[in-house]
């Protein structure tokens, strides 16, 4: 079997060719940071507009590294949601055309269970596990019984871990995306108070909470001198509160569950003082989890492979209709 994977959620277009074991054919990424950087944030109207002029030829170029023919394409996945309408419905109508053309299998996927899944593309996935899911759009702790059924255990109630990451790096003046620069700039500081809040701590929910934590940090910038120390340590307990925050609220999670199985995916899950913060766990017993670096941020490869998991197990769909979810729940994918 050789299935191409279309990932259009967001600002990168990706597209892969993976075989039945799991064997990455060919991948083609494409980022669109340039583009939304001087906005510092993505503009949904011209991520639309960008995936539609790079899809076709990245599709192109897959086929050319995997030196196949359009013709030897056994089934088609895409991104069906989350994501921003417009950019979904990009390659939504791309892959439900190719794969009507060709009379093969589409296979609509979810952007947060690929993300989730992606860990294992090179063992294999292994039910049940405890999921951290955290991204520039989602924050959130999952219970993944098997393919395509999790239990929400928590999310964020208003800003995602990487949402907040580019709003407080706005706030300081140090560009988009956030999450990678105030990681290097954290490494710079000399004091280290760490005296930031831990927002919902106190509660016995697994939900999270930042725009509190935003605030607080763009009070305590303002009360500074500005200058390149003060950032750093702004920067540094900033991220402090976030990555305690989340590893308190996931060791409740295990203990809740009584899983000893940790995946953290998405695109903070590049974050190296996160990595080994989590990794702490490994000393308690607990198996703790990360997809590989070039993985961890949106990629046709996570689509890819969740299609070909859903083809294996026969779940995959025939439909021609070109159908988009942008708030769709993970509960329901």
């Amino acid at each position: 079997m050789k299935l191409l994977g279309i990932e259009t959620s967001c600002d990168e277009t990706g597209v892969a060719i993976i075989d039945e074991n799991r064997t990455i054919l060919a991948e083609q990424l494409y980022s669109q940071i340039e583009i939304h950087a001087e906005y510092g944030g993505v503009v949904p109207e011209l991520a639309s507009r960008d995936h539609i002029r790079k899809l076709l030829p990245l599709i192109r170029r897959c086929l050319d590294e995997a030196n196949l023919t359009i013709s030897e394409i056994d089934a088609i996945a895409y991104t069906a949601g989350p994501g921003l309408v417009g950019a979904l419905f990009v390659g939504a109508s791309v892959g439900q055309s190719m794969a009507w053309a060709l009379d093969v299998p589409a296979i609509p996927v979810h952007h947060m269970e690929a993300h989730l899944l992606v860990p294992f593309l090179e063992q294999g996935v292994e039910f049940p596990f405890l999921c951290l899911l955290v991204s520039g759009g989602h924050t959130m702790i999952v219970h993944a019984h098997a393919l395509g059924e999790y239990t929400l255990l928590g999310q964020s109630r208003d800003d995602a871990v990487g949402e907040a990451f580019d709003k407080v790096a706005k706030q300081l003046g140090l560009g988009y995306p956030g999450g990678p620069v105030i990681e290097r700039l954290a490494r710079s500081a000399t004091v280290k108070a760490d005296q930031f809040p831990r927002p919902m701590l106190d509660k016995n929910s697994l939900d999270f909470s930042f725009s509190g934590l935003k605030t607080h940090t763009l009070l305590a910038y303002q009360k500074t001198g500005n200058s390149d120390q003060d950032k750093a340590e702004i920067a540094y307990d900033f991220q402090q509160a976030i990555l305690d925050t989340l590893y308190r609220k996931c060791e409740r999670a295990l203990e809740q569950t009584g899983l000893n199985k940790l995946v953290i995916a998405g695109g903070v899950s590049a974050n190296k003082k996160l990595r080994a913060c989590f990794s702490t766990l490994e000393n308690d017993g607990v198996k703790v989890m990360f997809p590989d670096l070039k993985v961890c941020t949106d990629n046709g490869v996570m689509i890819a492979y969740t299609g070909l998991l859903y083809a294996l197990e026969e779940k995959a769909s025939r439909s021609n209709e070109v159908r988009v979810f942008p708030r769709w729940s993970l509960e329901h994918a």
